[in-house]
């Protein structure tokens, strides 16, 4: 994946879990990462590995934000492209998750997932396209396999990644003549810190990844960032409109899983 060295990637939700692991495999491809989350402690750190990754301190942008907040998605395109002049590569990985199903879900519920997991990935694409489409880059979406298989109890979780696949499905075609490719992920269960501020048991998430994926084991970070590089590289030049799993093959799997997975 050499081709993205000397590339800018933009990445939300890069403070913690599948982004800051995105951003620490981006720098050792030699690619420049702007970096948005808001944690400003974690960001930091994350923005220190991408230097001990191989990164240059003046190849690496770091912006607090908060998705919900339009004013804020503005900013940290215009601050990228001032900073570098380019965009080549955005990846929105930032995501908030309710545990609660049909019956217990709230409009208030509703209105932060999609807000976040939805309204968030939409403007921060056609707000980067214009610079996507001069680079004829690429977008990359980060879903779940819970947009594939029943999950209840994360009911506007897996709505709003469904939804999610979808923007990426009718993105992808609006922006192929462009030259700029939209992919999404799938990733099955991977311990990330969304478990413990949801209040999940990991060890029962991790007996729940024997039961329903077929490889018999969860997920890895480092898997999801490897693969989102592969979809972001020349490397996958003919591939746009995708839903990829990294699930282990949970998505062949129907069927409810254990609490909010």
């Amino acid at each position: 994946m050499t081709s993205l060295k000397g590339k800018v990637a933009l990445i939300t939700g890069a403070s913690s879990g599948i982004g800051a692991a995105v951003a620490r495999h981006f720098a050792s491809l030699g690619c420049i990462v702007s970096l948005v989350g808001r944690n400003e402690e974690r960001l930091n750190a994350v923005g220190k590995d991408c230097q001990q990754w191989g990164l240059n301190s003046d190849q690496v942008l770091l912006q607090i934000a908060e998705m919900t907040n339009d004013s804020d998605l503005e900013r940290i395109v215009d601050v990228t492209i001032k900073r570098f002049n380019r965009i080549d590569v955005l990846v929105n990985n930032a995501g908030v998750c309710v545990l609660k199903d049909f019956q217990n879900s709230t409009m208030d519920d509703y209105e932060l997932v999609m807000n976040v997991n939805v309204r968030a990935v939409f403007y921060l694409s056609q707000l980067a396209s214009p610079h996507l489409i001069k680079t004829k880059g690429t977008i990359v979406n980060v879903s779940s396999v819970v947009s594939k298989v029943s999950s209840g109890d994360v009911f506007f979780y897996s709505l709003s990644k469904y939804m999610l696949d979808k923007l990426t499905t009718n993105s992808a075609v609006e922006l192929a003549p462009h030259g700029v490719r939209v992919n999404s992920v799938c990733p099955g269960i991977v311990h990330t810190p969304l478990f413990e501020r949801n209040g999940v048991d990991w060890e029962l998430a991790q007996a729940a990844s024997v039961r329903h994926h077929p490889l018999g084991r969860h997920g890895e970070d480092t898997e999801v960032a490897s693969t989102i590089a592969f979809l972001a590289s020349d490397d996958s030049a003919s591939i746009t409109g995708h839903h990829l799993p990294i699930d282990g093959g949970r998505h062949c799997m129907p069927g409810k899983e254990i609490k909010g997975f």
